[in-house]
């Protein structure tokens, strides 16, 4: 699995965990490693702490953007891993000009394909291509 693939999927657990929990970033990020099965390279283990300290920092715009895309859909009423692929993805998507768009809306549909189900990739997918077609306009 490609280094930045695998820091998504687990940005996406601590981002699960904090949508739980409420805890800070760090002691998330900190409880995460602590708990992991398996040796992580650093470099994805940093990528992973961009991601979700970025979306942390970021919440209140990332949602605002989310709900304004979500047609009938309360960000509350969303199963929480949708909603914190949601909140990756549009991370990317409006803050990380080094990603191109496109495969942040790809990754995001495979992490709610794995992690969700395939509707749910279906959904993903239509909320994040209107906030890219924003962005282009």
């Amino acid at each position: 699995m490609r280094k930045r693939t695998l820091a998504r999927e687990f940005a996406l657990q601590v981002l699960y965990q904090l949508d739980i929990t409420r805890d800070n970033c760090d002691k998330a990020l900190d409880n995460f490693w602590l708990h992991a099965e398996e040796n992580v390279e650093q470099s994805v283990k940093d990528f992973t702490a961009v991601l979700v300290r970025g979306v942390a920092e970021n919440i209140d715009a990332l949602d605002a953007k989310i709900t304004q895309y979500a047609a009938n859909w309360h960000l509350k009423r969303m199963a929480v891993v949708d909603r914190n692929i949601l909140r990756l993805s549009c991370y990317e998507l409006m803050f990380r000009s080094d990603i191109p768009p496109k495969v942040s809306i790809n990754e995001a549909v495979d992490l709610a394909k794995k992690f969700s189900g395939v509707e749910a990739g279906k959904f993903v997918n239509g909320i994040l291509d209107k906030i890219k077609q924003e962005k282009k306009t």
